[in-house]
């Protein structure tokens, strides 16, 4: 048996994934927290407690996202990019365009016909689009990401929030509710908001079918659903939307482990 271990370090999120022979999950954890704050540790040894698996058991960890290069468990560091492109195409073998919408960006990866990242493009300019937009829209209504949805799902209709800025559109949305706006027609615009920054991100690609989302905004059906009559085209989605780059990150270090044991055996 060889056991790997994957931990993606993002801006607001820490998650591992613990990986039998390059293709069984063991287990996963997330702890909100990402770079510079304790929860790379405790979401490594939170995963290692539940599967039961000593990390002397642990032929390779490697290391994805912002805060790969200071998480010095790890025996090597990968791009969050090869690495969602990894764990989706592990998940959807015939995906051809990831949409990753993470705390603080969103990105559009195309892949080739052996899941190998292809292009990108990158928004990481502007909240707009982004985790961190949709948790600013949630706190005005103190709401839960997850409760957003919910809200979202009850609409009528959408309201178009037209500010392209995080700090405008809290604005805007407040003035809405001041001016008698259904609470649900709202949360539904903000969802579709967030859908049509990203879509047009995705334009700027060759993407082509099939189409999948990751990260953590992913897990928000209301977004899904605005993104897929945006780019008029269905969008495949996993429970472990999230687990993605951690997942990439496991398979790249079963991947080291046999070449490195190849090459010993030369």
């Amino acid at each position: 048996m060889i056991y790997t271990l994957g931990i993606d370090i993002g801006s607001t999120t820490s998650k591992c994934v613990i990986l039998q022979d390059g293709k069984d999950i063991l287990g996963t954890s997330i702890f909100t927290g990402g770079t510079g704050t304790s929860s790379p540790i405790k979401a490594m040894e939170t995963v290692l407690s539940e599967t039961g698996i000593t990390k002397d058991r642990l032929s390779a960890i490697v290391a994805t996202g912002y805060g790969r290069t200071t998480f010095t468990q790890a025996q090597s560091q990968m791009s969050e990019l090869s690495c969602h492109a990894k764990g989706v195409h592990h998940v959807f073998p015939l995906a051809k365009t990831i949409i990753d919408i993470g705390g603080q960006d969103a990105k559009v990866i195309n892949l080739s016909d052996e899941g190998k990242m292809a292009n990108f493009v990158m928004n990481d300019k502007c909240a707009a689009g982004t985790g961190r937009f949709l948790d600013v829209m949630a706190n005005i209504f103190q709401l839960t990401i997850d409760q957003l949805e919910t809200e979202a799902f009850k609409a009528e209709k959408a309201v178009k929030i037209s500010n392209t800025c995080t700090v405008f559109a809290e604005s805007e949305v407040i003035s809405q509710l001041a001016s008698g706006e259904n609470i649900s027609n709202v949360i539904a615009g903000i969802c579709q908001s967030v859908a049509g920054r990203v879509a047009a991100l995705v334009r700027r690609t060759s993407f082509q079918e099939d189409v999948c989302m990751s990260g953590g905004v992913a897990k928000n059906g209301a977004v899904r659903k605005a993104m897929e009559k945006e780019l008029g085209v269905s969008i495949k989605y996993s429970p472990m939307a999230q687990y993605m780059g951690a997942l990439g990150a496991a398979i790249y270090a079963y991947d080291k482990t046999l070449k490195e044991r190849m090459n010993s055996n030369e």
